[in-house]
Order: C-alpha cells, then structure tokens, then sequence
C-alpha cells in the first residue's frame, strides 16, 4: 500500500517487482551520468574559450559515437531479460480467470469444479474502520504465497486493466481475447490495484484487492466457498 506523498515504488511483494525497482534504479543512475557529463561539456564550453581541438577532433567524435551505443546496451540487456522473465510461464500451481466487466471484476478458480464470485467495491458508507476508500472490495482474491499463480484476463464489454503495482502486474482486458500472465508472491499482505485501462464512467471505482495467505489458509478458505 502506497504511503501519501510517496515518490517511490510499493514495497515489492513478487520477484519480477523486485527485479523492475532494480532496473528503475539502474535506469536512473546511467541517467543521472549522463546528464552530469553533459553538464559538465556545457560548463566547460562556456568557462573555457574555444580552441581548434574542441572545434575539430575526430578522436572525440568517435567517443561520442561510440558512448551512446554502449549506454543502450547497458540498458538493453536487462531489460530483455526482465521481459523474458515476465513472459515464461512455468506450470503454475493454481489457474485463475478475472474477467472485467462495467464496473466490476468476475473469478473463476478453474482448478476448482465450483469457484467464483463477482467482487465489486464496497461503498463509502460501508466502509469497517481502517478500510481504505474506493479500494476495498466485498469479496477479495485469495491466493496460496510463494506458489506459481496463472491469470488469465479478459473482458466482458470494454477495454479494462488487471493491475497490482506491488505484484509487477498489469495486463489489459479485451473483449474476445485471452491474455495471460504470472505471478508469485513472496510474502502474505493485502495488496491492491485498480482498473489502469479508462472503461467509462466508474472506470475509478471497480478496485482489485489480492491476498495472499498460506497454503492451510487458502485451503481452508477454498473449502468454505465450494460445495
């Protein structure tokens, strides 16, 4: 859950968020050398007078060719690897359809002959103290922690977005198509999202609550719910 005024990322609850804030930080600091050397040739142009080997110098025209390529590479690289990453898709351990709908979310838990259920938000005035606002839901998404979790996403009528910062999630809901991703969390906690795709006028309101509890909760759970 994201503290106010915060600039940073969530607290990461999944290896591939973790991986993402490490390649933030990464990108950032190329970044910040970048612009230091920049600032530096500007400064040192303007300090010093210009000379015929500022004005005309191969040598420094071929490391200025030559830098900007390996910068990309240094960003290149990681970043193929995080999306290969995100993309491979083990066996997973537990398959779970959300379909978006105006304006709430519908699961199915295919591993199961009889899980699902509809989850909308809960409104203001039924809101149990220390919910958050526009962010609790009536029914939440229960998960087994560090298990290999499969979610498959679609919609119903419009464009939607499944996403949850913490996990390093987010993947758009199409009407007549399939997407799929995964996920595993490292730690139990609540975690939160919302529709990231503008679906109309509740687009703010259909929020998406994730919790991810032991394997003998989550069993537990599961047997309340189907017959």
């Amino acid at each position: 859950m994201a503290n106010p005024s915060q600039l940073g990322f969530q607290d990461a609850s999944s290896p591939i968020m973790e991986e993402l804030i490490e390649f933030h930080d990464h990108a950032l600091m190329v970044a910040l050398m970048i612009c230091s050397l920049v600032l530096y040739l500007l400064t040192l142009m303007l300090m010093e007078k210009l000379s015929s080997n500022t004005v005309d110098a191969q040598e420094v025209e071929l490391i200025w060719t030559i830098l900007p390529a390996i910068v990309l590479i240094l960003l290149a690289l990681p970043s193929l690897q995080i999306l290969y990453m995100m993309d491979e898709l083990d066996e997973p351990d537990l398959t779970l359809k959300a379909i978006g709908h105006q304006w709430y979310w519908s699961y199915e838990y295919t591993d199961f002959k009889d899980l699902s259920f509809d989850s909308y938000m809960i409104p203001t005035a039924d809101l149990l103290p220390g919910y958050f606002r526009l962010l609790e839901v009536d029914h939440r998404v229960t998960i087994p922690m560090e298990s290999p979790i499969r979610i498959i996403i679609t919609a119903d009528d419009v464009l939607h977005s499944w996403t949850v910062p913490t996990l390093g999630v987010k993947t758009d809901a199409i009407p007549g198509r399939l997407n799929q991703t995964s996920f595993i969390t490292t730690r139990p906690g609540i975690f939160y999202g919302q529709c990231s795709e503008i679906c109309g006028a509740n687009h703010s309101f259909m929020p998406i609550v994730v919790e991810s509890t032991p394997l003998s909760h989550f069993e537990a759970w599961s047997s309340l719910l189907t017959p």
